[in-house]
C-alpha cells in the first residue's frame, strides 16, 4: 500500500535480499511471475526493464555502492541520465535532492572524503532523484552507528508521500518498530504485523 514505510525482518539467509532483488527486477523468479501496474514483467526485455527500474524503483544498499571515481553530485545525476533525462536537468535535480538531504556543501566531494552517514545520504539521494514510487532499502543502516542509523531511518521516513512506499530491510528491531507495518520472513513465509 502506498504512503507507508514497511520494515522487513528475518534472520540472515531468510531471503530478505532475494525478495528485494525480485521486486527491483534484478533477479528473475525461478517460477511464477512479477506484475507491476497489472503488467507482467518480461525478463527478456532487459533494457526496457532497466529503464522501468530507473523511473519507478529507487534502491539503497547497506554498502553505499557509490562510484569512487565520481563526486557525490555525479553519483546522483548519473541516475537521472539512466532514466533518459538530459544532462543539465539531471544536474539541477541532483543538486536539489542533495540539498534536501543536507549535503549541498559536499557535492564536489568523492566517496572516500565522506563519512558513512554522508555516503548513505548520497545513496538515498541517488535512489530518490527520479522520484520513484517504490524505494527498496536493503540494510542501509547496518554498518552505521546507532545515532547515524536513527538519522538515516528518519530521513527515509520523511520521503514517504501518498504515491510512494518504502520497504526497509533491517535486523534492527527498534527501527523496525518505527515503521507503519512490520513484515517478517519466517521459514520462507512472509507474515505481517502492524506496529
Amino acid at each position: 500500500k502506498l504512503g507507508k514505510i514497511y520494515s522487513l525482518m528475518g534472520p540472515s539467509g531468510s531471503g530478505k535480499s532475494t525478495l528485494l532483488n525480485l521486486i527491483s527486477l534484478i533477479d528473475k523468479p525461478t517460477n511464477g511471475f512479477i506484475k507491476f501496474l497489472d503488467k507482467s514483467i518480461d525478463f527478456d526485455l532487459k533494457e526496457e526493464n532497466d529503464i522501468f527500474r530507473a523511473n519507478n524503483i529507487g534502491i539503497i544498499y547497506q554498502q553505499d555502492n557509490l562510484l569512487n571515481d565520481f563526486t557525490a553530485l555525479e553519483n546522483v545525476y548519473f541516475s537521472c541520465l539512466a532514466s533518459g533525462l538530459e544532462k543539465n536537468l539531471s544536474i539541477i535535480k541532483a543538486k536539489n535532492i542533495l540539498k534536501k538531504v543536507g549535503l549541498s556543501n559536499r557535492i564536489d566531494h568523492y566517496p572516500n572524503e565522506l563519512s558513512g552517514g554522508e555516503k548513505q545520504r548520497v545513496s538515498i539521494s541517488r535512489a530518490l532523484v527520479n522520484e520513484p514510487n517504490i524505494i527498496l532499502a536493503d540494510e542501509p543502516t547496518g554498518s552505521l552507528d546507532k545515532k547515524t542509523a536513527d538519522e538515516i531511518f528518519d530521513l527515509l521516513k520523511k520521503q514517504i508521500t501518498p504515491n510512494r512506499l518504502i520497504l526497509f530491510a533491517t535486523h534492527n528491531r527498534f527501527l523496525a518498530k518505527k515503521s507503519d507495518c512490520l513484515l517478517e520472513i519466517v521459514d520462507g513465509k512472509l507474515k505481517s504485523t502492524n506496529v
